[in-house]
């Protein structure tokens, strides 16, 4: 049979402490895995705002689960991954989702950050949005005419841009010249 025990003094402060412990712990845990897993609404989501546009359903059939992971729900490929960081042959880089030339090859460069980058997209080709996920904001970039995520542009390529396109190679199709 159980025999109740009672605590002293001391011993009630230090598990009273550690419970305490925990739940702040618990909790904050909790808080950082809801604010990694948070994404707010983008442009990629925007209802008649691109010319092209399908049903999750059918973006589905078309992209397969890895491509529509990224095109369609903003999703992110393992770095060295893709094997577009391999392709240096002149041609242009265009939307897996709806074929829209998004990138030449002139514009290519090996950032070593796993993900094939670019100085420039073609002009009128992709769209820039605010995004807040991951406990920051980056700039999103999606395809000016389906809405699918490609990747992030950042403020620290090369020159005559100083930008940095970011993509994701499952987002992107290549056609050699």
């Amino acid at each position: 049979m159980f025999k109740s025990r009672s605590f002293t003094a001391a011993e009630s402060a230090v598990m009273n402490r550690t419970m305490s412990r925990r739940t702040l712990l618990g909790s904050l845990g909790l808080t950082a895995a809801a604010a990694l897993t948070w994404r707010p609404q983008t442009g990629a989501a925007a209802p008649g705002r691109y010319a092209v546009q399908l049903t999750p359903a059918e973006w589905k059939r078309k992209l397969g689960p890895q491509r529509f992971r990224i095109l369609r729900e903003a999703g992110t490929e393992r770095p060295f991954s893709s094997a577009l960081n391999k392709e240096h042959r002149r041609g242009l880089f265009s939307c897996a989702g709806c074929g829209q030339k998004l990138f030449s090859s002139a514009a290519k460069f090996d950032s070593g950050t796993g993900w094939p980058s670019y100085f420039q997209a073609l002009p009128g080709a992709v769209v820039t949005t605010a995004d807040r996920s991951m406990l920051m904001t980056r700039t999103e970039v999606v395809c000016a005419r389906c809405g699918g995520h490609l990747g992030h542009v950042f403020d620290d390529g090369p020159r005559p841009t100083g930008k940095r396109f970011c993509m994701n190679g499952l987002a992107l199709a290549f056609a050699p010249a």
